[in-house]
């Protein structure tokens, strides 16, 4: 996603629209009718005026003022009720529209392969997800509806007055063309201050998104200060930005009255001199001011609401580019389909990969491995090497620039994703935790899952501190998992690919932030699971790979080496010399 700043929203995004106003045409229709009453009715409020002056104060007789007040009466009361109608359908249309174009969004971005994530910022994407889709549903549940009754109106009123008055309703009507060319001006200048305005607060929420997931890291470095103010610059441009944007609509709504009822006091002197002459009633002229005050007024609503449709028009544009991002990553038209049940079988042809932010240093570079099913294999090398990568790829994160993976004798390119990862049970070095209690934190890869189950699973992964919490497994575990330790975090995600009864096994650092109580429980767990199972692990801390059936030595994305603990470490080379460090040098031996 770019971060620069296209100069102009395209118009055509509003069409992104359609597709969620479609479902709900019954609602539409019945909002049009409410609105065209309601638009009526406004106007038969001018007849109805004229007639209470005329045919009521006029005429001297209470019957007549009677008779027209209570016909008066009966159009507000009419009014009354198509607005409420008006009102009701299209609010109710706008929150359905804007919950449906927020599920959209979310599917679809959720479905973004992680190389996306590598640029695109997380923040902004929330801010389009959340801010820009009010804008939309503003504009749906509000200002088109307005727009569309201020237009009628404006029409009607002009139809009205010409009726009325046509002398008057030339002074008015010579006044339209300087409204429109305002309009046209200020309105382009607004939809592209509008656009900027969005992706400045795009900036705000992606900074602010950024310092709070990593609020304990910028507290230990008592960063606060420098981020009060790099955030207090990115508001001030946030507020410049929207600043510029309302003093031009501001600019744009001043011309307007000023001219619109400019010409409705010079209309109103002359019809005066009229009335005063007696070539017009006072009926008339009273109508006339009321039609004269309703075209002001529809003009002013239109120039008001031309610019929340630049506003719109701007965040329509930005969500259409977030959803015209294609998952670099998508199953085929036609998926080959992994044997089941799959023995767990792991090839690496030749693979070179680059990640897609350093296109120049190869992560993996002419990478060969095999393990067979229900072998455990170990990644060992300096950071950077390439052993995360290799987990990344199985999984299908990335495609490789060239050579193939291969899961249970099928290039992963022509299996389904999603069929893919289900045979496969992840523990990150990382664990992530949501914002959920035990129970769903640990059925995450297998929803469908008994309470028992659960239970043995968390038993399994040493995560017996999940019972001793004060609810047990309904305690709430805290965003990103705040109110456990690192590893109690991570026995938590053991417990996960437990439950997941996966073929293949990624174990990524999966006992570094253990005690060395808890690391043996673990690790005695991990033998148990690893039992008919395909397990590749990454360890720095050699310690927990001594027992692998294969240890495989990466350094700068290749194959250096490969073989057990104790071939390794007689045979010299970076695994000895790491051995060496770990062990001392007579373990190195």
């Amino acid at each position: 996603m770019p971060d620069s700043v296209k100069p102009h929203a395209n118009p055509a995004s509003l069409r992104l629209l359609l597709p969620y106003l479609r479902p709900y045409a019954g609602h539409m229709a019945g909002a049009s009718v409410a609105l065209l009453a309601a638009a009526g009715l406004v106007l038969g409020i001018g007849q109805g005026l004229r007639r209470l002056i005329d045919g009521g104060f006029g005429s001297h007789s209470a019957a007549s003022l009677n008779g027209a007040a209570l016909g008066m009466f009966g159009v507000v009361a009419a009014l009354a009720v198509a607005t409420y109608a008006r009102f009701t359908l299209i609010s109710w249309l706008g929150e359905r529209v804007g919950a449906d174009l927020r599920r959209a969004l979310f599917d679809h971005v959720i479905t973004l392969s992680p190389g996306y994530f590598e640029t695109a910022r997380t923040g902004d994407i929330l801010s389009r997800m959340t801010a820009d889709v009010s804008v939309l549903q503003t504009l749906v549940g509000s200002a088109i509806s307005m727009w569309v009754r201020s237009a009628l109106t404006a029409v009607g009123a002009l139809v009205l007055l010409v009726a009325t008055s046509a002398k008057l309703a030339g002074i008015i009507v010579l006044v339209v063309p300087l409204v429109v060319v305002p309009l046209i001006v200020f309105g382009r200048r607004e939809k592209r201050l509008s656009r900027i305005a969005q992706d400045r607060v795009g900036d705000l929420g992606a900074y602010a998104e950024e310092t709070l997931s990593a609020l304990p890291t910028v507290q230990a470095f008592t960063h606060e200060p420098v981020d009060r103010v790099l955030y207090s610059t990115r508001i001030e441009q946030s507020v410049a930005a929207a600043v510029r944007r309302i003093r031009t609509r501001a600019l744009l709504i001043l011309v307007v009255i000023l001219l619109g009822f400019g010409a409705i006091t010079f209309s109103l002197w002359v019809g005066g001199r009229d009335v005063i002459a007696g070539r017009m009633t006072g009926g008339d002229l009273a109508a006339f001011v009321f039609y004269a005050v309703m075209l002001a007024g529809a003009g002013g609503t239109l120039s008001e609401l031309w610019g929340e449709m630049q506003r719109a028009a701007g965040a329509a544009d930005r969500l259409a580019e977030l959803l015209a991002e294609r998952p670099a990553i998508a199953a085929p038209d036609r998926p080959v389909p992994l044997p089941a049940p799959g023995p767990g079988a792991v090839r690496f042809d030749d693979v070179v990969f680059r990640y897609p932010s350093r296109p120049d240093a190869p992560a993996l570079d002419g990478v060969s491995l095999q393990v067979a099913p229900g072998e455990t294999v170990a990644l060992v090398g300096p950071s950077g090497a390439g052993k995360t990568t290799v987990f990344q790829l199985l999984q299908r994160f990335y495609d490789v620039q060239s050579g193939q993976v291969v899961v249970d004798g099928v290039d992963v390119r022509d299996a389904d994703p999603a069929v893919l990862r289900q045979r496969l049970a992840v523990v990150p070095q990382d664990p992530v935790i949501f914002s959920a209690n035990a129970w769903e934190n640990i059925r995450y890869g297998r929803p469908d899952a008994t309470d028992e189950e659960v239970r043995r699973a968390a038993e399994t992964a040493a995560a017996d501190f999940l019972f001793e919490l004060p609810d047990g497994l309904d305690t709430f575990l805290g965003e990103r998992g705040v109110r456990l330790s690192g590893g109690q975090k991570q026995r938590v995600a053991i417990a996960r690919a437990v439950l997941r009864r996966a073929p293949i096994l990624l174990l990524d650092e999966a006992t570094s932030a253990l005690d060395a109580e808890s690391e043996q429980a673990v690790q005695h767990a991990l033998t148990v699971l690893g039992r008919n199972r395909t397990t590749l692990v990454v360890a720095h801390r050699l310690a927990t790979i001594r027992r692998a059936d294969r240890i495989v030595v990466i350094e700068r994305g290749r194959v250096v080496a490969q073989g057990t603990h104790d071939a390794l470490a007689r045979e010299g080379g970076l695994y000895a010399r790491l051995a060496a460090l770990q062990f001392g040098a007579a373990a190195a031996a």
